[in-house]
């Protein structure tokens, strides 16, 4: 999913400060902002856009709405490929990505993810209770992203350290956002995820191996490969943006899912509807709340002005339940026919890992109802979500799992 605003932009953070109840319910406020002004200055932030028509309008336009280094600041030295390269860069890049991260290419993925889920279940199935956070949200995105890479698994606590370094680092400092203790966090991650990535190339160009960074390495743009500088800041944007969204997307489906039983057994009693409800718990759920764009020049947006330099605030959870673009757009609907969401972002830097993430979650959705068909949230707990990326941090959980 595209690298969120949250805990990572500017220091006018719209999301910083956001109370618990509007996290765990954000819709009733995308709706009263799209009903009041959908296109919106906001003081200390920039404008914010709601509507869909506007979002559809911002993503159409990459060189007025640029994602570049100054739109998303994650203490990078260079600008994250492909996010923050914009055209006629950017296409080059999406050329050799691509066809890497492509459906066909992630299907081939099907045995070991449902190996590491089952692997993941078998730890904690027969206790009949979870932190499902803890022991399954968090883990399995970084696992499935360790075994992409070639890396064993005893890694995962130090990409969860990186990723949390960049991502959440007022949590892990338990500072302020925007402190300085959180500002030097960040740079000193960014610089240990450069370091560490570097280190792990220098074996692969000793030794290939069947894993993507070795693909990295033997692709070419153009004609010519890519310089180690470009596989660095490769590595890095997926560091951070391929674990903790998918985190944060297993947190909502399956809190949803934990909360409302009547959809729950419906993928229960039949399977093949997984697919579609991923596509609508990703619509209803969305749990990257917005993303960021800076304005490359002075233009004007639903009659807002908009000036060179202004940061601007995508909302896509507000775009995902407008009722110009969905029918009945505040009912969740596993038999949604037309489900053109915003969930992965859109126009050409739409989420380069939208199809692994799928693959993920289809998955985890399979096995887990599979092997876990009865489930709710430990009674007399409120599941508290964060801002921004919408992740539960503690999420106890009782089950009952199949004969």
């Amino acid at each position: 999913m595209e690298t969120p605003p949250s805990d990572t932009a500017a220091d006018g953070n719209p999301f910083a400060g956001m109370d618990p109840e509007t996290a765990a319910n954000p819709q009733p406020m995308f709706k009263a902002l799209r009903e009041s002004v959908p296109v919106m200055p906001v003081e200390g932030v920039g404008v914010v856009l709601t509507g869909r028509a506007a979002i559809d309008e911002a993503f159409r336009d990459p060189t007025t709405f640029s994602s570049n280094m100054s739109a998303i600041d994650l203490k990078n030295v260079r600008p994250l490929i492909p996010l923050q390269i914009d055209p006629p860069d950017h296409k080059k890049y999406r050329k050799i990505l691509d066809p890497i991260l492509a459906p066909r290419q992630m299907a081939l993925l099907e045995v070991p993810v449902t190996r590491l889920v089952n692997d993941l279940i078998d730890g904690f199935v027969d206790r009949g209770e979870v932190d499902f956070a803890r022991e399954f949200s968090v883990p399995f995105p970084s696992q499935v992203f360790l075994m992409l890479l070639g890396l064993p698994l005893d890694e995962l606590p130090r990409f969860l350290a990186m990723k949390d370094g960049i991502i959440r680092p007022d949590q892990v400092t338990g500072s302020p956002y925007g402190s300085d203790a959180m500002h030097e966090l960040q740079r000193e991650t960014a610089q240990s995820i450069y370091d560490y990535f570097d280190g792990i190339l220098d074996e692969r160009e000793i030794e290939r191996r069947d894993d993507l960074l070795s693909q990295f390495l033997d692709a070419e743009v153009d004609g010519q490969k890519l310089q180690r500088t470009e596989i660095l800041d490769i590595c890095f944007l997926f560091l951070i943006a391929g674990l903790d969204t998918v985190t944060a997307t297993l947190d909502c489906m399956f809190a949803f899912l934990a909360q409302h039983p009547e959809h729950r057994r419906q993928l229960v009693d039949d399977p093949a509807r997984i697919p579609a409800a991923v596509e609508e718990l990703l619509r209803w759920e969305t749990p990257v709340m917005g993303v960021a764009r800076i304005a490359a020049r002075d233009t004007n947006l639903g009659g807002c002005p908009i000036n060179q330099g202004d940061q601007v605030m995508v909302m896509l959870g507000s775009a995902n339940t407008d009722e110009t673009e969905f029918d009945d757009a505040e009912t969740v609907r596993f038999d949604r026919e037309s489900n053109r969401h915003l969930a992965f972002g859109g126009g050409i830097h739409r989420c380069l890992g939208s199809h692994l993430a799928r693959q993920e979650l289809r998955i985890a959705l399979r096995e887990w109802h599979r092997r876990i068909p009865e489930y709710s949230v430990a009674p007399g707990h409120t599941l508290a979500y964060t801002s921004g990326i919408r992740s539960i941090e503690h999420f106890p959980m009782n089950f009952v799992p199949a004969n």
